[in-house]
C-alpha cells in the first residue's frame, strides 16, 4: 500500500497513514480480480506497505465522521466483500496471501491483514496491531474484524475482547502468543523471514499448501487444479452507455422509473454460436458471454447501492434463448477443472452472492422471451419473488442446469435450491434429475436440463406467482407499488433475515450479525451524534456517551 494523501474521493479529509477511502478498496477490488484472471501463475501475493513504520491506518476516519449514514454502511459492505474475495481466492484457486506488516496495522488496517493466511508482523518496539473502533470511536470493526478474530483465527474469546478494547493493541510476543498473528521478526530479518515464507510456498507442488495457524482455510489443499497454462486474459475496461433514466452495457441494462422508486436490470443471454473448447473460451478473453455479463452485473449492482439510494425495488429480467444458456453451462460444466472456466464460474458465484447481500427488494419477472435458465435461473432464485405469466398461447419455461447443483453457492454455503427447500430436501434432486447432489462450490455433476413451464413451476416451489394474460399487468403493477410503499429500513432487516435460510457461516456472520449492528451503531447519538466519539475523534472536545444499556 502506497495511498496517495491528495488522491481521495470527496473533499474534507486526507488519506494520511495509509487510510483509506472507498477508491482505494475499489483498487484492491480490482488489483485481486486482475491477479485471478490476468496471473494464474502467481502462487504467493504478499500485501506490505511502501511507507515507513505504518502498514496501513485503516477506513479514514474523517472521511467516515463526513459521510452518510447509507455511504457508511455500503462502504463496509464493500470492503467487507474485497476482503471475502482474498478468502475466496486462497480457499478455490491455490493461491496464499500473506500479509507482510513492515509497520502498525490497526481498524481496518489489521482487519485485511487479517484476511490474509498468513500474518507477520515487524518487531521493532513500536509497531502494533489494533481493533481500536469500540474504544476510541463508538462503532464496530467495519469489515469482519470480530468474527475473523474467533471463527477463523480462533482467538479465545476473553482475549477477543480486551484485544477489540484496547486503543493501542498489542505489540510483537504477546500478539503472537493470543494468536493475533503468526510470527514476528526484528526490522533487520523482516524481509528475509518473508521472502524465505515465500520461497517455501511457491516451490511446493500445486495445492500442497504449507501448514499455518490460519490452516482451516485450506479445507481442499490438495485438490485444486494444476494452473497449466501461464498467460491469463486481460480484462478490459468495461463499455456503459448512460442516460438520466438508463445504464446500458452489453449483455445487461438498468431503466430506472425513480418516480416510483424501482428499477428493471435486465441481463441479456449469451449468442448462440459461443465456443465450446478452453482453448477457443480463452481466446475471446473478457469477451466470453459468462465472463463479459456478469462482470457487467457486478458493476450495475454496485452502481444501484451507491448512487441510487431511492431506488428500493428491482426487477430481474432475462432476455434470450433459454439453449443458449444451457450451452453455455454445459460447456462450463465440463471444462471446470480449466484454471480459466475455474475463475469465470467461481466470479460468477461471487457476484450473485452480492446480489444476495445487496439491500434492495428483488423481483424476478418471466415473462415471454425470457431465458432463467442454469445460471440465469439463480437470479430468480435469489429474488425474494418470482412472477411467472402462465398463458395459454405462449410459452414460458425456465430450466435447471448443472450449475444449479452447486457450483454457485451462497454465503450460507447452500444453494439456492437448498435454501429455498429446506423442509423438502428430496426436492432438490427431483428438480436437479434426481442425480445430482450439492457439494464444493466448483462441484457439479453430469445431468441433463430440466425445463419447466408455468404450472410446473409453480407446482415445484420455483415461482411465487403465476398470474395470467389478464390479470399479469395488473398484478405486476400493484406488486410493485405495495412492495415501495414500505419502509425500507424494515424490508432491509426482513429481507436480510429470510434470504439466509440454513447453517451459519463466517460470512453469514459477518452480513448478517456484525453488518447489522454497525449499521444500528451508525446511527445511535454515541456514535454520530453532536457528542458521539465518531463525530469528536480528532477534535479536543471529548465524546459524551448516554450509558444506559439497550
Amino acid at each position: 500500500m502506497d495511498v496517495q494523501e491528495d488522491q481521495t474521493l470527496a473533499e474534507g479529509y486526507k488519506l494520511k497513514l495509509n487510510s483509506y477511502d472507498l477508491g482505494v478498496d475499489i483498487e484492491l477490488a480490482d488489483a485481486i480480480q486482475r491477479l485471478r484472471f490476468e496471473h494464474p501463475e502467481v502462487r504467493a501475493v504478499v500485501l506490505s506497505s511502501l511507507k515507513p513504520r505504518i502498514f496501513c491506518a485503516g477506513a479514514n476516519i474523517y472521511m467516515l465522521g463526513t459521510s452518510s449514514h447509507a455511504f457508511k454502511v455500503n462502504f463496509c459492505k464493500f470492503t467487507n466483500e474485497t476482503r471475502c474475495a482474498i478468502e475466496d481466492d486462497s480457499r478455490h484457486s491455490g493461491r496464499r496471501y500473506i500479509a507482510a506488516l513492515n509497520g502498525t496495522a490497526s481498524g481496518g488496517g489489521y482487519e485485511l491483514a487479517i484476511a490474509c493466511d498468513e500474518i507477520y508482523l515487524v518487531d521493532d518496539g513500536n509497531s502494533a496491531v489494533s481493533l481500536p473502533e469500540v474504544p476510541l470511536l463508538g462503532v464496530l470493526p467495519g469489515t469482519g474484524g470480530l468474527t475473523r478474530l474467533v471463527d477463523k483465527r480462533k482467538v479465545r474469546r476473553d482475549r477477543a475482547d480486551v484485544f477489540s478494547t484496547l486503543a493501542e493493541g498489542l505489540k510483537g510476543k504477546r500478539a503472537k502468543d493470543w494468536g493475533l498473528i503468526d510470527d514476528t521478526f526484528p526490522t533487520s530479518k523482516f524481509q528475509e523471514a518473508v521472502d524465505e515464507r515465500v520461497a517455501q510456498i511457491v516451490n511446493l507442488p500445486v495445492g500442497k499448501i504449507p501448514n499455518s495457524r490460519a490452516e482451516e482455510r485450506a479445507q481442499d489443499n490438495t485438490s485444486f487444479p494444476e494452473v497449466g497454462e501461464k498467460s491469463g486474459i486481460k480484462l478490459n475496461p468495461l463499455e456503459i452507455n448512460s442516460t438520466d433514466d438508463t445504464r446500458d452495457y452489453k449483455y445487461v441494462a438498468l431503466k430506472f422509473h425513480r418516480e416510483k422508486r424501482y428499477a428493471d436490470l435486465t441481463v441479456r443471454g449469451p449468442e448462440s454460436d459461443l465456443p465450446n473448447s478452453p482453448r477457443e473460451i480463452q481466446s475471446l478473453g473478457d469477451a466470453y458471454w459468462p465472463l463479459r455479463a456478469y462482470r457487467e452485473l457486478d458493476d450495475a449492482l454496485l452502481y444501484l447501492r451507491v448512487n441510487e439510494a431511492e431506488i428500493g425495488l428491482v426487477c430481474l429480467r432475462t432476455e434470450g434463448s433459454i439453449d443458449d444458456v444451457l450451452g453455455v453451462d454445459q460447456a462450463l460444466a465440463a471444462n471446470r477443472d480449466h484454471w480459466l472456466i475455474r475463475e469465470i464460474i467461481l466470479h460468477m458465484a461471487r457476484v450473485l452472492r452480492r446480489l444476495d447481500l445487496t439491500a434492495r427488494s428483488f423481483f424476478a419477472i418471466i415473462e415471454p422471451g425470457s431465458c432463467f435458465a442454469g445460471n440465469l435461473l439463480e437470479l430468480g432464485l435469489a429474488a425474494d419473488r418470482g412472477y411467472m405469466l402462465n398463458s395459454p398461447d405462449k410459452k414460458l419455461e425456465i430450466a435447471t442446469s448443472e450449475l444449479n447443483a452447486g457450483a454457485l453457492p451462497m454465503s450460507n454455503g447452500f444453494t439456492r435450491l437448498q435454501s429455498r427447500f429446506l423442509a423438502e430436501p428430496e426436492k432438490v434432486d427431483e428438480l436437479l434429475n434426481g442425480n445430482a447432489q450439492a457439494g464444493s462450490p466448483l462441484t457439479t455433476v453430469r445431468m441433463a436440463a430440466r425445463r419447466h413451464d408455468t404450472e410446473a413451476a409453480e407446482e415445484a416451489g420455483l415461482i411465487t406467482f403465476a398470474p395470467d394474460d389478464l390479470d399479469w399487468e395488473d398484478e405486476i403493477r400493484l406488486a410493485i407499488e405495495e412492495r415501495t410503499s414500505l419502509s425500507p429500513d424494515a424490508l432491509t432487516g426482513m429481507e436480510a433475515s429470510l434470504r439466509f435460510a440454513g447453517p451459519e457461516t463466517m460470512d453469514t456472520k459477518i452480513y448478517g450479525r456484525l453488518t447489522a449492528w454497525q449499521n444500528w451503531i451508525f446511527q445511535r447519538p454515541n456514535a454520530v451524534g453532536p457528542n458521539g466519539a465518531l463525530t469528536n475523534y480528532g477534535k479536543p472536545t471529548k465524546a459524551r456517551f448516554d450509558y444506559k444499556r439497550t
